[in-house]
């Protein structure tokens, strides 16, 4: 269909919804074809009869009468397909940027909710970010803190980065015997291993095993189990959702989208929609109608070489498509990086 689309469109048409679409993110009002003729070199009338065109095969709407033109959801995804030219971050912004994030050494939760916080503030839009997630993911480390005689610390970091921790309580001293023996069943039967390897059933077969150590091990076992299905559940994290409130495009549909932040499965659906590393949804694109008239960009983020989150923004059609996406793209890359620096070490 886009291919078909491509060749109907002369050079003229094409530039002329490039500018319509392009005055539009920057006033929000109806353009008109006297505007457009100073960089056409043409007369009103042949703009007139070009924007009429691109209105019958539904690039162009006309709100009103007398009014000019607006891009339709279709112009708009035209125009970021075929038209839009990207802008180049510069080499001081993406400093600034990379800046706030050097010798971070929190959770992956932590480092995403700065990215979300970022691309708020950079784009005056919500931000959403979905925590590492992969069916794949395994236990790639597992750690035990004393806290006293009989209490413990366990944590765990799974191959995506996200670090989890409990603390356990045992049915006896924990010495350095009984210590090494649980970095033992550790290594032997959960390290390299994902959370779908667990169950109750698992559990209770090796404790049987451990014989008169039973007693002690299970509650370390249990807790290691519990920490890996907790870490490889995805989290959505959302920033700067009342800066929705403040597009009057939005404004039919705000509280909906509001009600739809609250179903993290739904939108994690959307913004990891795809296989692309980088997705823009634009408006009945997400079949949800609370998003009918928002774009959703979004782009994912990889750690040890999967992708298994990403990080967007959530705002009206008319926004500036051209200096966000570089944005998104940037900060992906960037929280990328940081978790699989974070997992080598």
């Amino acid at each position: 269909m886009i291919e078909g689309e491509i060749m109907e469109l002369s050079d003229r048409k094409k530039k002329i919804l490039a500018s319509v679409v392009e005055r539009y993110i920057q006033t929000g009002e109806p353009v008109g074809s006297k505007v457009l003729c100073e960089g056409l070199a043409v007369s009103s009338a042949t703009v007139r009869n070009e924007m009429s065109e691109l209105s019958e095969i539904g690039y162009l709407e006309q709100p009103h009468t007398s009014a000019g033109r607006i891009p339709s959801q279709k112009g708009i995804r035209f125009y970021i397909n075929n038209l839009m030219p990207m802008y180049d971050i510069s080499n001081a912004d993406r400093f600034a940027v990379q800046s706030r994030f050097d010798n971070f050494d929190g959770e992956p939760k932590d480092i995403l909710a700065d990215a979300a916080k970022i691309l708020s503030e950079i784009t005056g839009c919500a931000a959403v970010a979905l925590t590492p997630y992969d069916i794949n993911a395994f236990i790639k480390k597992v750690e035990m803190v004393p806290l006293g005689s009989r209490t413990v610390l366990i944590i765990i970091m799974m191959s995506t980065g996200v670090i989890k921790s409990k603390i356990c309580r045992c049915d006896g001293e924990l010495d350095i015997k009984n210590a090494e023996l649980f970095y033992n069943i550790a290594a032997a039967y959960f390290i390299g291993r994902s959370s779908d390897d667990f169950n109750i059933a698992v559990i209770q077969t090796l404790a049987v095993s451990l014989g008169d150590k039973a007693l002690m091990m299970t509650p370390l076992l249990v807790t290691l189990t519990e920490l890996a299905k907790e870490a490889s559940t995805c989290n959505i994290i959302i920033d700067g959702q009342s800066k929705l409130l403040g597009f009057k495009d939005l404004e039919p549909n705000v509280y909906n989208m509001f009600e739809q932040f609250k179903n993290s499965a739904n939108i994690a659906r959307l913004i990891n929609k795809g296989s692309e590393k980088t997705n823009i949804i634009i408006g009945r694109e997400s079949m949800n109608r609370a998003f009918e008239n928002a774009s959703i960009i979004c782009s994912k983020y990889a750690v040890g070489g999967r992708y298994v989150g990403a990080v967007g923004v959530i705002g009206p059609l008319r926004i500036d498509y051209s200096r966000i996406i570089p944005n998104i793209i940037n900060i992906s890359e960037i929280v990328g990086n940081v978790l699989s620096e974070l997992i080598e070490e």
